[in-house]
């Protein structure tokens, strides 16, 4: 890299093909999969107009990999679409991260697509952070974490590996992995993943008087009546 060169950056956003029964199962369970997959949409759309006002490089990592066309035909061949690749969450992370190192990007950040209402401050918080830090990490109120941010020359590998995935231990398995390779950590304020109808409720409570009201999100939840 050229002494003058500014540092590349890259948003990853996980996100799965809205089909019923295979997004928000915990959800689903509570108001139904017909409802829970036009709500998850409803996420994607929100979260793609915050991250496409940033204006750095997006990339779209979808699951599963034969999903590309029907994403393109909803949501437009504008995007980089990226199949997730891997057995679990964490080798399709993982996979994901090494793929944008290999482009030559030096800053790189996944986000998911279980908290709508994120705010775009975040996230520009963790790519700033990535300047002084060797990673940067989102908890989540679940015990899980929404956003994960490496440099290309600290990324660890070994923070995708042995976790015990979708359960409350995943934040902190994590940051002991971290803290035993003595990685320089930052950690972004707690945010809420949506996952069950008490977390809509509460989406909807905390966002009555926010710019988020205006979201395709709330205007979706309008009507609810649970």
């Amino acid at each position: 890299m050229l002494i003058n060169e500014p540092e590349k950056n890259c948003l990853l956003f996980f996100m799965k093909c809205p089909e019923k029964g295979k997004v928000k199962t915990r959800l689903a369970k509570e108001i139904g999969a017909i409802v829970t997959v036009e709500l998850y949409k409803n996420f994607v759309l929100d979260l793609l107009s915050t991250l496409e006002k940033l204006g750095i490089d997006l990339w779209i990592c979808f699951h599963p990999q034969n999903s590309r066309e029907k994403l393109m035909g909803w949501l437009g061949r504008q995007y980089c679409y990226i199949p997730q690749k891997g057995a679990d969450l964490g080798q399709r992370m993982k996979n994901s991260f090494l793929q944008a190192f290999d482009k030559d990007y030096h800053r790189v950040v996944v986000i998911g697509s279980d908290s709508p209402d994120l705010p775009s401050a975040f996230i520009k918080q963790a790519l700033l952070c990535l300047e002084t830090n060797d990673v940067v990490i989102g908890p989540a109120f679940d015990g899980g974490y929404y956003l994960i941010g490496f440099r290309a020359n600290s990324f660890l590998p070994e923070a995708f590996e042995g976790i015990n995935w979708s359960t409350n231990t995943v934040f902190r398995e994590t940051m002991n992995i971290f803290e035993t390779a003595k990685l320089k950590i930052h950690t972004l304020p707690g945010w809420s993943d949506i996952d069950t109808l008490c977390d809509v409720k509460n989406l909807m409570q905390r966002n009555q008087n926010t710019a988020f009201k205006h979201s395709k999100t709330m205007s979706y939840l309008g009507d609810f009546q649970y």
